[in-house]
């Protein structure tokens, strides 16, 4: 007797189907809808202080006095200054030295044992340190900033790298590269769309590491607004500080895959 296959139920949670942009927009703003209601529920509810805990519209309304009275523009960009320097030096080191562990063994082998170590020191650690060598000025912060990503930068490089198929090394040898050649045309094309998704991934620990660099005898940037408001148990501006920073590592992040997009546009082509 043939069995007939039960018929299919249509379901949201179908594995590695693809979600259409209209749906991936409605899902992103139903989950903001959430988080906003379950806050305002929670906060208003009384069973803790709003003073600690202020409801989403004390929060705004902190965040529209803090630009439009307190001059807050100016330490929100003094904050992206420092991301941008910093992640830029970070950027200026991991990539070369990345690509190279990444192609050639002998170069690991000689950067591994100093390069891995590191990547398990918490940056703050620094701090003391950074702080008598260059004093509480915008240098300390950078270099505390480079220092948060830097190592990790060089090894995911690596990892990218390592990662190009050895068919196109080969291939390209066989047609006479040279080494440069191979290095610069094939090695780094191959692993270009993981090394710029790789550096969108790194910018968020990034900004991870801003508040600590800023906390520290700082007198202006996003951090050192959450700290004057902490001493004044101003939990509505810190709340806006934080907020602002999660905006803004969203625009970054949005900028960085739009960039992915514009360079690689048939990776994306081929995924849907």
């Amino acid at each position: 007797m043939i069995q007939l296959a039960e018929p299919r139920v249509l379901s949201g949670f179908d594995i590695k189907k693809p979600v259409s942009r209209q749906l991936q927009v409605l899902l992103g703003l139903s989950s903001w809808i959430l988080f906003l209601v379950g806050w305002h529920v929670l906060a208003t509810s009384g069973q803790i202080s709003e003073q600690l805990f202020p409801p989403p519209l004390t929060v705004f309304t902190a965040l529209w006095i803090l630009f439009a009275e307190q001059d807050f523009l100016a330490d929100v960009l003094q904050s992206v200054f420092r991301i941008l320097i910093s992640y830029g030096i970070a950027i200026t080191i991991a990539l070369p030295l990345g690509l190279l562990m990444g192609t050639f063994p002998i170069v690991a082998a000689f950067f591994n044992p100093l390069v891995s170590p590191f990547r398990y020191l918490p940056a703050p650690s620094f701090i003391p340190l950074l702080l008598m060598w260059l004093g509480t000025g915008d240098e300390q912060k950078i270099v505390l900033l480079v220092l948060g990503v830097v190592w990790f930068l060089i090894t995911l490089i690596m990892d990218n790298t390592q990662a190009v198929r050895m068919e196109l090394v080969e291939t390209a040898k066989t047609l006479g590269a040279s080494k440069r050649s191979i290095l610069g045309t094939v090695i780094f094309r191959a692993a270009l769309p993981n090394i710029v998704d790789t550096l969108r991934q790194m910018l968020a620990v990034s900004w991870t590491y801003l508040v600590i660099a800023e906390i520290v005898a700082a007198t202006n940037g996003i951090g050192a607004v959450m700290m004057r408001a902490k001493r004044f148990v101003h939990v509505d501006e810190i709340m806006a500080g934080i907020l602002v920073i999660g905006v803004l590592g969203l625009l970054f992040d949005t900028a960085l895959r739009l960039l992915h997009w514009q360079l690689f546009p048939y990776l994306h082509q081929a995924k849907n």
